[in-house]
């Protein structure tokens, strides 16, 4: 799927696309490649997909992954979101790399016939860091969690309006 992320330096939009992952083509990230989750290890469970970004101008570079399970019965689960550490902090090099992904998995959810319902769960070390990551996923992307649990919900008119902000 074709998406536009934005390069910080100037706040030009570049063309991007969102992938589905051959598990053989592309050698997925991992811890030893800086990011925080091993995706080359998780993308092997059964019923998951994975995706990546990249950029056209530089295909090869993997800006951001996501890993998504369709095949729950109500829900499509976000099981990981990662954006490539050059993405991140004061001297990231793109944004709305996060946006475009949970954005495409909000939009599986209603091309699976699961009604726009996205579901994941926000697990740190840190509990200050859970409760910081939590409100970044509410302001930003209409995320509410789910009683007093780490389980988010984006319920579909969040799922919208991620839709048409960011795809």
């Amino acid at each position: 799927m074709k998406v536009k992320i934005i390069e910080t330096k100037t706040k030009s939009e570049i063309k991007s696309k969102i992938s589905l992952v051959s598990k053989k083509k592309v050698k997925l990230p991992s811890i030893n490649d800086g990011w925080s989750f091993n995706f080359s290890k998780h993308s092997k469970v059964k019923d998951y997909e994975s995706y990546i970004l990249t950029t056209d101008k530089t295909p090869e570079v993997i800006e951001g992954c996501l890993i998504i399970n369709t095949k729950t019965p109500f829900q499509v689960y976000m099981a990981f979101v990662e954006i490539a550490p050059h993405n991140k902090g004061n001297k990231k090099k793109h944004d709305s790399v996060a946006g475009c992904l949970i954005a495409f998995a909000c939009r599986q959810s209603f091309i699976k016939g699961k009604e726009g319902y996205l579901v994941f769960d926000v697990i740190e070390e840190k509990k200050e860091n859970e409760i910081k990551l939590m409100t970044l996923y509410s302001q930003k992307y209409n995320a509410v969690r789910y009683d007093d649990s780490t389980t988010m919900i984006i319920l579909p008119e969040g799922s919208e309006k991620l839709i048409n902000e960011f795809l």
